[in-house]
């Protein structure tokens, strides 16, 4: 059995072709897609979050709302840039949002990638610290969001409250038991898998990750996902570790399917830089006839690593479309894989 859920960009344009125009429509289809999903079976409901661009951004009002219309589905982000984040405010935010879910949150976050503008996170108001880089910032922060979710109080209150306190140290609220052990961290190489491990971070991986190796790129995530198995049994903790790896992955099953992503001949990874001095593979696409698609998704040692699957899908081809993508590998892959 595997975990099945969607990860959205959630694009929008005012663009002929697209069921996206605006903001409001992707935000309002990000919900009903997320019922939608629920509906079929599909186990999480996950976004991406990227600043500056016409796409999703402000992950908690969004997951509140889906928290509020659905029942049962897991509900993420993969992932949340942590160089742009308040981890004290954040936690309030997480806390309010995993309560109206009644404990379905499953928050993806890591240090960040390169984003739309040239050091974004300064005009949020944020500057590493001395001797620090952003990447070094974004974990830092990462670890006190880790800490504050704990619900330990940490502040002094004062001795002439408005409203009366209980007594010791303050924590910050609303607090969500059991939100701190539902993070994940988006790791890019095997060192970062690895320190998410050692920090009982679930691990998150994406269609692309550092070249280490020079290896096929699933080969070289399924090896991430090892030594971050490795490392979390070390580490001792007290409970089993999830890892997700993020697919495009289309069966073709209508005449639709195949004018869509029916024309893609190219299988292969493909190399490229995410940021300076930094190699990076991109793992393939998969789109084919659904007998041949359970043979090509066999063989991808990543993906039999990992608990949960993410299917990355066009969001701005609207919701019915994406329902037939996601109903198609539930109902005519999934099976053949052992995935159901």
């Amino acid at each position: 059995m595997k975990k099945i859920g969607f990860l959205s960009f959630g694009h929008w344009s005012n663009h002929p072709a697209y069921k996206t125009r605006t903001a409001s429509d992707t935000l309002l289809q990000s919900i009903d897609l997320a019922v939608a999903a629920e509906e079929i079976g599909l186990d999480g409901a996950y976004f991406r979050v990227h600043h500056f661009a016409a796409q999703l951004a402000s992950p908690f009002p969004l997951l509140s709302a889906i928290g509020a219309k659905t029942s049962k589905i897991e509900i993420g982000t993969g992932v949340i840039d942590m160089r742009y984040e308040n981890p004290l405010y954040m936690v309030e935010d997480a806390g309010a949002a995993d309560l109206i879910s009644r404990g379905r949150l499953q928050l993806g976050i890591s240090r960040g990638s390169p984003e739309q503008v040239i050091d974004g996170w300064r005009y949020f108001g944020y500057e590493p610290a001395a001797g620090e880089t952003d990447a070094d910032m974004g974990r830092r922060k990462a670890l006190e969001f880790l800490d504050k979710l704990k619900g330990v109080g940490f502040a002094e209150p004062n001795p002439y409250p408005m409203f009366p306190n209980p007594p010791g140290l303050l924590r910050l609220e609303p607090h969500s038991e059991g939100l701190r052990e539902r993070i994940w961290w988006g790791a890019a190489s095997n060192a970062t898998a690895v320190w998410a491990a050692e920090n009982g971070m679930f691990l998150q991986s994406s269609t692309l990750k550092y070249d280490e190796s020079g290896k096929p790129f699933h080969v070289q995530q399924a090896e991430q996902i090892r030594l971050y198995k490795e490392a979390w049994k070390k580490a001792g903790h007290n409970r089993e570790p999830r890892v997700s790896v993020s697919r495009s992955i289309f069966a073709l099953v209508s005449d639709q399917d195949r004018y869509f992503f029916g024309q893609e001949s190219d299988k292969s990874d493909k190399i490229g830089m995410i940021e300076q001095g930094k190699r990076a593979i991109f793992g393939r696409s998969y789109a084919a006839e659904p007998d041949q698609l359970i043979k090509e998704l066999a063989k991808d040692e990543a993906i039999q690593e990992a608990d949960t699957l993410l299917l990355t899908i066009p969001n701005t081809l609207g919701v019915e479309y994406n329902v037939h993508i996601l109903s198609s590998i539930l109902k005519y892959v999934a099976p053949g894989l052992g995935w159901r």
